[in-house]
């Protein structure tokens, strides 16, 4: 019998062209892919842009990070909110249209003060539309589907960051301050045109309406009263740090204490990314039912920490052997990364009320918020400083946050059953 070109197709392509086959996860996911075009672009320039073109100084640079990460935490609950409130299609669709301004008129932050208020602005619009798709995606999908929508939308942001990275390249090729400008307002640009494609999402995303001449229903306690959901929250919040350990720690240790080349330094980003585009999909399976997410956190966090080893390993061993160790490091944390993220998804949807279901993603995105802020804080404090006895606590924070959340699904289990 001839097979069909689906069917010949690699399995990473089947999987995602089966997946989206869904008209409302194929408009989330394509325009995810061109916002996140503009998304590879922004990251890769901004900070340069700022150092290079603006004058700012490491200090202040850190300061515009960490600043605007602290508004993000709040957005992400405010994002949350509204969409329980009012119509979820639209608030995304103006906030990341939002954003594309902001973003755009970096290219006019000619001082510190300017930066900074660019910079909340950009990244709590960010969170607010993050929070606000999981409200979208919680509405719009059940179980499993719920957990392969991120697994999809996840792998379709890693390819376009990193093509948007590859176009940015340009940028720095040419070096000058108005190819800088000119590629970040493109990027502002296709984060615009992807808010008019997410217009196109249906109606049912939104906030189910309530007819005035009925009773209002019971919406539940308040997330922030679901003691079991805000510890959930705050572990998966720790865990979420080894995206910062990823952004800045490793780097960092490559380049100052091992003999590696720093060329690994993107050999790793190629390995991460690899491994994101062709695992997270099927890695992601099965993790609506509590008891399967708990058993693939904890093994998340044992990778990690494992990780955390080769990674101190490394340290002061020759140059072939710094190499092995690390990619070996890398591969294990790429591993760590996709589990965790799959449980969370899952933990996420399936712990939360379901008639409040923006504020509860709301405020699951805060935990996310306040992880990637105080990030290059911990990994300062205990990579940048202590070296491998800081490789050493970091694993070790990453298990017992993994075992923590593993109980509560378990918990979670039990009680379903009972």
């Amino acid at each position: 019998m001839t097979k069909s070109p689906a069917d010949t197709a690699p399995a990473p392509q089947r999987t995602l062209r089966v997946a989206l086959s869904d008209p409302t996860l194929k408009i989330l996911a394509s325009a995810i892919l061109v916002s996140t075009l503009g998304r590879g672009i922004f990251l890769t320039l901004t900070v340069l842009y700022f150092s290079r073109f603006v004058g700012l100084n490491a200090v202040e640079i850190a300061v515009i990070l960490s600043v605007s990460s602290g508004v993000g935490v709040a957005t992400s609950y405010i994002g949350g909110r509204l969409a329980d409130h009012f119509s979820a299609r639209r608030l995304l669709v103006g906030m990341v249209a939002t954003q594309g301004l902001a973003i755009a008129t970096y290219t006019f932050a000619g001082n510190f003060s300017t930066a900074v208020v660019l910079a909340c602005i950009a990244v709590g619009l960010d969170r607010g539309a993050n929070a606000t798709r999981s409200a979208i995606i919680a509405r719009a999908f059940d179980g499993p589907h719920r957990v392969n929508a991120r697994a999809v939308l996840r792998t379709v942001t890693n390819l376009g960051i990193a093509v948007g990275g590859m176009i940015a390249g340009l940028a720095l090729l040419a070096g000058t301050a108005d190819a800088f400008r000119g590629m970040m307002i493109g990027a502002g640009v296709v984060y615009i045109l992807s808010a008019l494609h997410l217009r196109r999402l249906p109606k049912r995303v939104d906030a189910p309406r309530r007819d005035p001449a009925t009773p209002a229903p019971k919406r539940g306690i308040s997330p922030f009263r679901d003691r079991r959901y805000v510890l959930l929250t705050v572990l998966s919040g720790i865990f979420g740090m080894q995206f910062g350990l990823a952004e800045m720690g490793v780097p960092l240790w490559i380049s100052q204490d091992t003999s590696a080349p720093e060329v690994l330094i993107s050999v790793i980003l190629v390995i991460n990314t690899a491994c994101v585009v062709l695992l997270q999909v099927p890695l992601s399976r099965g993790t609506d039912h509590p008891r399967r997410a708990g058993k693939i956190v904890l093994t998340g966090g044992m990778l990690m920490a494992v990780a955390c080893v080769l990674y101190a390993s490394a340290g002061g061993a020759p140059v072939i052997a710094a190499v092995a160790l690390l990619c070996g490091a890398a591969l294990l944390h790429a591993f760590a990364e996709i589990l965790s993220q799959a449980e969370a998804w899952g933990l996420s949807f399936e712990l939360a009320n379901p008639l409040q279901a923006g504020a509860y993603q709301g405020m699951f995105g805060m935990g996310s918020a306040l992880g990637a802020m105080l990030a290059p804080l911990v990994v300062t404090a205990t990579v940048v400083e202590h070296g491998a006895l800081g490789w050493a606590v970091l694993g070790a924070v990453f298990l017992a946050s993994s075992a923590g959340v593993a109980l509560i699904a378990r918990k979670a289990s039990t009680a379903a059953v009972a």
